[in-house]
Formats: structure tokens, C-alpha cells, sequence
């Protein structure tokens, strides 16, 4: 399956679900943290920003394609400053 034969919004949604999957499970370890639960969750902080990174390059995959409408578009750029802000907060935690 080539991801440039799929439809921009199917590219989008793809990236919208990963991006919350990704937020999400980085979320995981500073509630563990918060609750005093001791637990190793390092590999879920790095699998929440994987998931981020693969999401925010679906994302500039769709605003590099051609002949996509402008509301596609400006979805796409709103989606990659969300998840460039999330992903430089989670580095800096």
C-alpha cells in the first residue's frame, strides 16, 4: 500500500487518530507520575512520540500534495502546528 494513492482524507484521519493515540499514551506517564504510581513508562513516553512524529508526516504529506482543495489544506497546517507544539511540549517534560 502506497500512501500516495490514498485519498487526502483518509491521510488526514489516519493522522488525526495517531496524533491522539500518540498525545494520549504521552499523557500516561505524567498521570503515573502525578498519582505516585511506580511504574516504567519510558517505552510508552517514546511510543506516544512515535506515534506523534509518524502523524505529523501524514500531515505534511497531504499539504505537499497537489491539486488539493484549500480547506484540505489549511486542515493540514492546522493539524501540523498542533502537533508541533504537543511534540516540543512532551520533549521538554
Amino acid at each position: 500500500m502506497k500512501l500516495n494513492t490514498l485519498s487526502e482524507k483518509k491521510l488526514l484521519d489516519r493522522a488525526f487518530l495517531l496524533g491522539v493515540i500518540g498525545i494520549s499514551l504521552c499523557v500516561i506517564p505524567l498521570v503515573a507520575i502525578n498519582l505516585n504510581i511506580t511504574l516504567y513508562t519510558g517505552w510508552i513516553n517514546g511510543l506516544g512520540i512515535a506515534c506523534q512524529l509518524v502523524a505529523m508526516s501524514l500531515a505534511v504529506l497531504v499539504i505537499r500534495k497537489r491539486k488539493i482543495s484549500k480547506e484540505t489544506q489549511q486542515k493540514a497546517k492546522q493539524m501540523t502546528m498542533v502537533l508541533a507544539v504537543s511534540l516540543l511540549f512532551f520533549f521538554l517534560i
